[in-house]
């Protein structure tokens, strides 16, 4: 019986090396979008969680006020947890003259609309 030797070393070749590369290279590529996905999508929550609250500081400005409010639009600025908003309240006359609609605009710094909220106030 005779026994054969194998003369070339066992092990990977270039092409396979490389393949391999490639596909840890495309799933690494994929793992990062999907984490800036989530990022995006984070930070995405936070900003609508703090122009919730200047919203809704606002409204309730509107609502706690001992007069009707002035139809026309006015501005402010609103800064929750160190970032700015612009704010625009407008406030709208109805068909009930003892009623009025307030509409509260929020856009963030790039004036990229973030949240509308409305409300209607009435006559006390």
């Amino acid at each position: 019986m005779r026994l054969r030797r194998h003369s070339a070393c066992s092990g990977f070749t270039l092409i396979e090396v490389l393949i391999a590369l490639g596909i840890v290279a495309l799933a690494l590529a994929a793992g990062s979008q999907a984490t800036m996905s989530l990022t995006r999508n984070a930070q995405r929550q936070s900003d609508l969680l703090l122009a919730d609250l200047c919203a809704e500081n606002e409204l309730a400005k509107a609502r706690l006020a001992r007069q009707m409010p002035a139809v026309g639009d006015s501005g402010s600025i609103c800064v929750q947890a160190g970032v700015s908003f612009n704010v625009t309240t407008s406030t709208i006359a109805t068909l009930n003259p003892n009623f009025r609609r307030v509409d509260v605009q929020v856009r963030d710094e790039a004036d990229a609309p973030v949240l509308r909220v409305s409300t209607v106030v009435g006559r006390f």
